[in-house]
């Protein structure tokens, strides 16, 4: 009996060992490689890797790259805050949206559904109000007042209104004024007013319902050279690409010129001296500082961030590269001290010339902190995006911007 146990165990002992060499000879000859199959996780392509931007030069602000993979060669999954690496999105629509602007309380976002002509606001949760019962279709262009509570509606027949979205009420405005906003206290409307005669073409100021007009600058054939743009200090209301609208001296280099600020009351403010072309600006706050865009030879013709003091006392001093190849409408101020800003990916020469041939290409959202003098790379959209019409909420936290490609509503939490 005891002879008998051990043969028995000598075989299971045997046939256990002949399966562990099997499985050995398996693994080593025949056993596919492993792969990561971790969700979320890609594999960095050689942009992704080493396509940093150039650092600016002595006294500017310096680009930041993207992150280094991890151990593996995989970049790490999505946050879900931006917190310098992948971020994930959120779509807030699941169709096209146009004309955004931040909700009055400052928490959500309100805009315009082509679709069937109405305004809407939408929360950070997600839950979607009318604005209006009235339908308004076809708007082509809206202009907000401060508190998104106002908006002047222009139609394909160029025809206008004001539409007061509390009071639910409408006034029309005259059909031959051009490119109207409201002014930073919303109690005031400038537009280009365009006769058939250019003797009669001037940029006027009214009240906010049309009435009480004032005539500020003759713009003749001159319409085409002056942005409207409200400084929130009160002082400048808009600039003007000529020395003929205000008298002002002009620069005779190739790649640098003046841009003569419009004062409210034709106050003879010192030109911006800009090394560029394109000239867009943009408005802190408080209106103490201009953030603008201009592209140049230095720059490779891409678009280039810069900033210069606007007050009527120090207009165009302290003027510094941001050290960003973006556009400056791709960029919105959320305190005196922060912006935020879509960067292009991939960006290349001459770009400046034609934005339009590269309104698709992904961005990564960067943040501007002029207290510490950094720039900083905060997000990277897990899937590729691009950013328009950016909005940043009151409390900081979350960032509204649209899908250029897709038209959709998207958010970016910032905290």
């Amino acid at each position: 009996m005891q002879e008998q146990t051990k043969r028995i165990l000598s075989i299971i002992l045997f046939i256990g060992s002949a399966v562990a060499i099997g499985l050995v000879l398996y693994t080593v000859f025949f056993a596919e490689e492993k792969t990561d199959k971790t969700p979320g996780a890609i594999t960095p392509t050689e942009e992704q890797t080493g396509g940093a931007l150039v650092p600016s030069k002595e006294g500017t602000l310096g680009g930041v790259g993207i992150p280094a993979t991890t151990e593996g060669g995989l970049l790490p999954q999505a946050s879900a805050i931006a917190v310098g690496g992948l971020t994930l999105t959120t779509a807030l629509t699941t169709g096209p949206v146009q004309n955004t602007t931040l909700s009055a309380n400052g928490k959500g976002i309100n805009f315009y559904n082509n679709e069937d002509g109405r305004f809407y606001s939408i929360d950070k949760d997600g839950n979607i109000v009318k604005l209006s019962s009235q339908t308004f279709p076809d708007v082509k262009t809206v202009a907000w007042n401060g508190s998104s509570e106002k908006a002047v509606l222009t139609f394909p027949d160029d025809s206008k209104i004001v539409y007061d979205f509390q009071n639910q009420t409408q006034v029309t405005l005259p059909k031959h004024w051009d490119d109207v906003n409201f002014s930073p206290t919303s109690n005031q409307l400038i537009a280009k007013s365009l006769a058939l005669d250019p003797n009669n073409r001037w940029l006027v100021v009214s009240s906010d319902n049309g009435s009480n007009v004032v005539p500020i600058e003759a713009l003749g054939n001159n319409a085409n050279k002056v942005d409207i743009s409200w400084s929130p200090n009160d002082q400048v209301i808009a600039f003007a690409d000529t020395a003929s609208l205000t008298g002002g001296e002009t620069t005779s280099s190739f790649d640098s010129k003046i841009i003569y600020p419009v004062g409210k009351n034709q106050e003879n403010f010192k030109g911006l001296l800009v090394e560029g072309f394109g000239f867009k600006p943009s408005w802190s706050p408080s209106g103490k500082t201009i953030l603008y865009s201009v592209y140049s030879d230095y720059s490779q013709g891409k678009p280039l961030l810069w900033l210069v003091d606007g007050t009527s006392s120090t207009m165009g001093d302290h003027r510094r590269s941001m050290g960003l190849n973006t556009w400056v409408d791709k960029c919105t101020w959320s305190t005196d001290t922060t912006v935020y800003c879509a960067v292009p990916q991939n960006l290349p020469e001459n770009a400046g010339l034609q934005p339009t041939l590269y309104a698709d290409l992904p961005d990564v959202l960067y943040k501007i902190d002029l207290a510490n003098n950094l720039t900083t790379a905060i997000a990277i959209p897990a899937t590729d995006t691009t950013m328009k019409n950016l909005s940043v909420s009151k409390d900081e936290s979350a960032l509204y911007y649209t899908d250029a490609v897709t038209g959709q509503l998207q958010l970016i939490k910032l905290k």
